[in-house]
């Protein structure tokens, strides 16, 4: 199964993903963390990307769910490969060259969960901290969300303390089952 957390920069996506991790390995499930791609790219990424940097996040985003999902039957991706087509979008426009690929892996995600823009970005040595492009990004993944019909969990903006628990309801049927209150014993012959 694989979760993924999307979003523009800077509304808390990587906290979230690590308290949802936490808070599942502590109900014994083996999860794997698919850390934010794009801090990793050698080429110049935030508004100075071009489409060699995005292509090199979005087949390595790829590459690392699949090496994730080969070990752990949960993955929790910070990011998904939509967002991070975002940042091209935004950077080059529409590619029509990266529909097809796109078509076949949004599919892989079981459950999508859009964090909303709550705040302004905070440097950290990578992140881009002007306003208009978090808008920009966070208003396009909206529209590619809509475009393509997906089904996403949205988080409220006026929840935010309570984010960790609506997504640890979304996912715990899917992940945590139900310990059996009363097993199937057939050796007695007394009901329970």
């Amino acid at each position: 199964m694989k979760v993924a957390l999307i979003g523009t920069h800077g509304v808390g996506k990587t906290t979230l993903c690590f308290e949802l991790a936490a808070r599942l390995k502590r109900r014994d499930v083996d999860v794997e963390l698919v850390r934010e791609v794009a801090r990793r790219c050698p080429l110049p990424i935030n508004r100075e990307t071009s489409t060699a940097a995005q292509g090199w996040i979005l087949h390595t985003q790829m590459a690392w769910e699949l090496e994730a999902e080969a070990d752990h039957p949960l993955v929790i991706c910070d990011r998904s490969v939509l967002d991070n087509y975002c940042y091209l979008y935004h950077a080059a426009g529409p590619q029509s060259g990266w529909e097809p690929l796109l078509a076949a892996w949004l599919p892989t995600y079981n459950v999508l969960i859009k964090v909303p823009l709550w705040t302004t970005p905070r440097w950290d040595g990578v992140r881009d901290t002007d306003l208009a492009f978090q808008r920009d990004i966070d208003a396009l993944l909206d529209e590619q969300l809509q475009r393509r019909g997906l089904d996403v969990l949205r988080l409220d903006v006026e929840e935010r303390q309570r984010w960790g628990d609506v997504v640890m309801a979304r996912l715990e049927p899917l992940v945590c089952p139900q310990p059996t209150l009363f097993p199937d014993d057939n050796t007695t012959g007394s009901a329970r």
